[in-house]
């Protein structure tokens, strides 16, 4: 599982020219899954996420997480983090899950981000067209793999 996490002021998610998620301060994440993602990848994502200490504390240095500034988070599916493009011009997506286990596995995610940070997070739908608005703080954008755990 890869995370691309950005601290932003505000992010909005619009699918069909239609809002369907936004949030003020707080994380946009952009989560792909691949076929080898296990419930312990989700496990160990969601409290590393909810936990991970880039926001600035009273001494403006990055010391506190999502939690300790009660933000909010967008949580976006997005395949083509697991694009190869080693070969040729036109990245394969072959690591990325198929629907069929990445959905199951991304509505984990959300349930176990809502438990963790005590409020419902913002979405978007999987395998739809989105557009997403954001302005990045910092900017800070932070990439996490669960295969890199060690």
């Amino acid at each position: 599982m890869r995370a691309v996490v950005q601290r932003v002021l505000n992010a909005s998610v619009t699918i069909d020219q239609r809002i369907s998620g936004q949030i003020g301060k707080g994380l946009l994440i952009l989560l792909g899954i691949e076929e080898t993602d296990t419930a312990a990848d989700i496990d160990w994502l969601s409290s590393k996420l909810v936990n991970l200490r880039i926001f600035s504390d009273q001494n403006n240095l990055m010391n506190e997480s999502i939690m300790d500034q009660q933000g909010d988070i967008l949580l976006i599916s997005q395949f083509t983090l697991f694009a190869a493009t080693q070969k040729g011009n036109r990245p394969s997506f072959m690591r990325a899950a198929k629907p069929e286990k990445a959905i199951p596995i991304y509505d984990q995610m959300i349930r176990q981000l809502t438990e963790k940070l005590g409020k419902p997070i913002m979405t978007g739908i999987f395998g739809a067209d989105m557009k997403i608005s954001l302005i990045n703080d910092g900017p800070v954008t932070i990439i996490i793999d669960t295969k890199n755990k060690e």
